[in-house]
C-alpha cells in the first residue's frame, strides 16, 4: 500500500529512519544547505529527540560546526569539575548541552511540517524505500538509518550504562557548573561515577553511569543510589520531573569489514554505524562531523550511500584504534572496581591533552604521555589487555 500522506507518483530522493541525534542533525544540515533535495525524516515516537540529552565540551567542535548547532544549546557551562578519591579537579573548557526538548523545538520550526513524519514505526528498511508496520510503503532514492545501536557479534563491546533524573530540588543546589564525573561513590560493576548537570538553581539532571561488561541495567537500585546521591550532597528532592536510562557500546575490538557486511538494506549512520566517540561515548562531535560529510555526498542510491559511509566508517576506525588500546586496558587489566584509579589518573594530564582527547584529535606525543609513567594497574595485565583479541576470534582488534 502506498503512503497515504503523499501522492503516489512522489518518491523522495532519501528517506532519514530515525528522528534522534544524527538523523535529526542529518535533516538540520540538509535544509539548510541542500535546498534542491527532496526529503523525509521518520520517527516512530510522536516527538524528535525522544527523552535525551547530548552533551559536548567546547573544544570538540569548530567555530562554524558550533554556530549551526548553536540554536539547539540549550545549556553552556565555562567549566566543569571532575572529583576521585585522590584527585579533584576543576577544567576550564566550555561545555554544553542539547535537552531533547529543545531538539525538538528547533527542528519543527526549522524543518518544512510536511517533511517530518512523525509517529510513523518502520517494520522493514529496503534500499528503494521502507514499509512501515502498519502495512503502507514509501519509496525513495536512498535510505538511512539513524535508528540507534546494531547490535552485532563482530564487534567486541564493553557498556556505558546509565539512569538519569531531572530533579526539582527544595532549595538551590549551589553548583555553578557541572560535575562530570563523581568517582568518589562506590566502585560498583565497574567504573562508577555520578554526573550532575546544573539546569537552574533548583533544577538539576543526576546520572548514575558505570562502565561495565554486562548490558543490565537495574533501573530501581539506581534510582535508590541516585536519592542516595542527592541526600550525600545536601540536595532534598521535590520532585522527579522526568527520566532517562541507556546502555552504551563502548568498542574493545572486532571486525568491522563484517560488520559492514552485515548490512543488508540502507545506510546506517550515528551509532549504527559506530560512529562515537570509543572510550567516552559522546556521540554529538561525530553527529556533526558525520551531517556534513553527508550534505556533501549526491545521496541519490541506498548502495552507494552505503559504500560511502563504510569507507568514512573505516577510516575513523583506523584513525580511534588508540582508544580501543585504552579501552582494554581499563576493561581487561584490572579488578572492574580499580577502573577508577585509570581514569584519575588521567585526569592528572594536562588540560589541553585532556581536550584532544575528548574531541578524538590525538597527537603522537599525546599517545606517548598517556602510557607513560607509573601505570595505574599492573605491566603485565595492561600488556595482555592491549594485545587482546576478541573472545572466541583471531581478528585484529
Amino acid at each position: 500500500m502506498a503512503w497515504p500522506g503523499e501522492d503516489s507518483n512522489v518518491r523522495p530522493d532519501l528517506l532519514i529512519v530515525g528522528g534522534g541525534l544524527a538523523g535529526g542533525l542529518l535533516a538540520l544540515r540538509l535544509a539548510e544547505t541542500r535546498p534542491e533535495l527532496d526529503w523525509r525524516l521518520v520517527e516512530a515516537g510522536p516527538r524528535l529527540g525522544g527523552n535525551h540529552t547530548w552533551s559536548f565540551h567546547e573544544p570538540d567542535l569548530t567555530a562554524p560546526q558550533h554556530a549551526w548547532i548553536e540554536p539547539l544549546v540549550a545549556h553552556r557551562w565555562p567549566g566543569y569539575e571532575v572529583r576521585f578519591p585522590k584527585r579533584q579537579r576543576h577544567l576550564g573548557s566550555g561545555y554544553a548541552s542539547i535537552s531533547a526538548e529543545r531538539f525538538h523545538e528547533v527542528l519543527s520550526a526549522r524543518l518544512p511540517a510536511e517533511r517530518l513524519l512523525l509517529g510513523r514505526e518502520v517494520l522493514r528498511l529496503q534500499d528503494d524505500g521502507v514499509v512501515f508496520a502498519d502495512g503502507y510503503t514509501l519509496a525513495a532514492g536512498a535510505v538511512i538509518d539513524a535508528r540507534g545501536p546494531r547490535p552485532d557479534p563482530a564487534l567486541w563491546l564493553g557498556y556505558q550504562k546509565f539512569l538519569g533524573q531531572e530533579v526539582r530540588l527544595v532549595r538551590p543546589h549551589g553548583l555553578a557548573e557541572p560535575i562530570v564525573m563523581d568517582a568518589t561513590v562506590d566502585q560498583l560493576d565497574g567504573y562508577r561515577f555520578v554526573y550532575s548537570l546544573p539546569l537552574a538553581p533548583d533544577r538539576l539532571l543526576i546520572e548514575d553511569t558505570y562502565y561495565a561488561d554486562g548490558e543490565s541495567l537495574p533501573a530501581e537500585r539506581l534510582r535508590q543510589h541516585l536519592a542516595d546521591y542527592a541526600r550525600q550532597q545536601g540536595w532534598e528532592i521535590a520532585e522527579v520531573l522526568r527520566e532517562e536510562q541507556g546502555v552504551l557500546p563502548i568498542t574493545l575490538g572486532g571486525d568491522l569489514d563484517r560488520y559492514w557486511d552485515n548490512v543488508t538494506a540502507g545506510a546506517p549512520i550515528g551509532l549504527a554505524a559506530g560512529l562515537f566517540h570509543p572510550t567516552t561515548g559522546y556521540s554529538l562531535p561525530e553527529a556533526v562531523r558525520l551531517a556534513e560529510h553527508l550534505a556533501a555526498q549526491p545521496l541519490t542510491s541506498s548502495a552507494r550511500l552505503r559504500d560511502s559511509l563504510r569507507q568514512y566508517a573505516q577510516g575513523r576506525w583506523q584513525q580511534q584504534g588508540f582508544f580501543r588500546l585504552l579501552n582494554r586496558m581499563l576493561f581487561l587489566a584490572g579488578r572492574p572496581e580499580h577502573r577508577v584509579r585509570v581514569m584519575q589518573r588521567f585526569y592528572g594530564l594536562g588540560e589541553p591533552l585532556i581536550q584532544r582527547f575528548y574531541a578524538g584529535r590525538l597527537t603522537a606525543f599525546d599517545r606517548l604521555r598517556i602510557l607513560s609513567g607509573k601505570p595505574p594497574v599492573p605491566l603485565k595485565p595492561a600488556l595482555d589487555a592491549a594485545l587482546a583479541r576478541p573472545p572466541q576470534s583471531k581478528e585484529a582488534p
